[in-house]
């Protein structure tokens, strides 16, 4: 099975760069492969520029995708909704509209704030712009790693023992459920 995944954030050391570092080594030892998007080099989406030769950016993420069986989102929440990048990243890949390579790709969310919320509003609002998408997400438990700055060490390596099992359980019932889907 291979695995991609988006971080939402652009922020360099970003807390949820970390949360998908920490779920990239739980999915490779459970056998399946791993690979990353970058959403940042991609233009801001207009419709202008979908012609036959789209952005380079946008067809290196788009076939990324394509080659994969899961998508793996892992994002902050600004101003209790999608960051604009990953909001941009998702117009780019919808397209063409229904038959995009987002459509009927199994998609699993996570996310991590500084808060005490932990990115829950976020992942609301994902989940809605996905189902517009033809995107199926896991029908599983938000996982949602609240007061994220006390969750890693120096290293950016998880320390929260509750949080490390909370994701080992997240990503065997998301591998589980994307493999059958």
């Amino acid at each position: 099975m291979k695995l991609i995944g988006l971080c939402g954030s652009l922020r360099e050391d970003s807390y949820n760069q970390r949360l998908l570092e920490a779920a990239r080594q739980l999915i490779e030892a459970r056998g399946a492969t791993f690979g990353q998007g970058n959403i940042g080099a991609l233009p801001h989406y207009n419709s202008d520029l979908e012609t036959d030769e789209l952005p380079e950016a946008v067809e290196t993420l788009k076939q990324l995708l394509q080659d994969a069986d899961a998508l793996l989102i892992v994002s902050p929440e600004y101003n209790y909704s999608v960051p604009g990048p990953l909001k941009n990243a998702i117009d780019w890949l919808s397209r063409p509209a229904y038959r995009s390579v987002l459509a009927k790709l199994p998609t699993g969310i996570l996310s991590a704030s500084m808060s005490p919320i932990g990115g829950a509003r976020m992942q609301g609002h994902l989940k809605n712009i996905l189902a517009g998408t033809l995107t199926p997400v896991a029908p599983l438990p938000e996982f949602v790693l609240a007061t994220a700055q006390n969750a890693f060490d120096e290293a950016s390596a998880l320390t929260s023992e509750r949080a490390r099992k909370a994701l080992e359980t997240y990503v065997g019932n998301f591998l589980a459920w994307a493999s059958v889907d």
